[in-house]
């Protein structure tokens, strides 16, 4: 049984506003694992997928006459970010503490 829907465009306001989202890249990929088939690759991206913070995805690649399955990995973005911050604030505060004791040996 088929069924047509005949919409007109003239009830239908579009609204188009250009919105400036500026995108940000995350973590670099990772290959974990390649495989030859489909199936081996996934069952590894299901075992894998099970780490928190850890994003999974299966990609075809290689050249046309060597074709294969990537597993890849890398640390969600979110994670990565909070780590970089941590990372700069313990680095921000060795400095001011370096800092402070040559200040005290004057």
């Amino acid at each position: 049984m088929a069924s047509s829907f005949n919409v007109s465009m003239e009830g239908i306001k579009m609204i188009t506003e250009e919105v400036a989202i500026e995108h940000q890249d995350g973590p670099a990929w990772t290959i974990v694992h390649r495989f030859a088939n489909f199936k081996e690759a996934d069952q590894k991206r299901l075992e894998l997928e099970m780490e928190k913070d850890l994003q999974v995805k299966v990609h075809w690649q290689g050249k046309v006459n060597n074709r294969y399955y990537a597993v890849k990995t890398r640390v969600h973005p979110d994670v990565a970010l909070e780590e970089a911050l941590n990372a700069r604030r313990t680095e921000k505060k060795r400095r001011k503490a370096k800092l402070n004791k040559k200040r005290r040996k004057k």
